[in-house]
């Protein structure tokens, strides 16, 4: 796909032909999903696989986290045309193969059920043989995300970032 392509070529979420290469898709228009990535269940020959986890249940304050993973779809249609800058050659899109694998469904009403429908999630992913990025969601996706990880491949190490103090003594 070239920059030529955009002229014609929309929807690539679900019309793109592999799971490598830039993306040359209009940024405003057709259906978002990660990177412009196609869509897919299946997960044969992709090296990471993208999935959004709307929850925001375990909020102290403010809920709007289940919006998460639709807004970075949104804002990363901004981001495929080109290797990331400073990554000296290196494009990530095109030496990975990389799925959106869509987000994980589950009844809001019945939230005490929503981590192990993460774990499952997730550890459904990593049986696949893809790498998984969680796109969130509220502090709470983050311990069933682990769980799924450690059941896999053993103990993990876990570094955290977070601007908010909303989680401070």
């Amino acid at each position: 796909m070239a920059l030529e392509d955009a002229k014609r070529d929309v929807d690539g979420a679900f019309t793109r032909a592999g799971f490598k290469g830039l993306a040359f898709e209009n940024a405003f228009g057709g259906a978002p999903s990660f990177l412009r990535r196609r869509y897919s269940k299946d997960l044969r020959g992709v090296d990471l696989a993208i999935t959004g986890i709307g929850f925001d249940q375990a909020v102290t304050n403010r809920p709007g986290a289940r919006l998460g993973p639709r807004a970075i779809r949104a804002a990363s249609s901004l981001q495929p045309y080109d290797p990331p800058y400073g990554w000296d050659g290196f494009s990530p899109l095109e030496a990975f193969a990389i799925a959106d694998y869509g987000d994980m469904a589950f009844d809001y009403a019945k939230s005490a059920d929503v981590p192990g429908l993460i774990t499952a999630h997730v550890a459904e992913i990593l049986a696949a043989g893809a790498a998984c990025i969680t796109l969130g969601g509220d502090h709470a996706i983050t311990l069933p995300i682990l769980r799924a990880h450690v059941a896999k491949y053993g103990p993990v190490a876990l570094i955290q970032c977070d601007a908010h103090t909303d989680t401070w003594p």
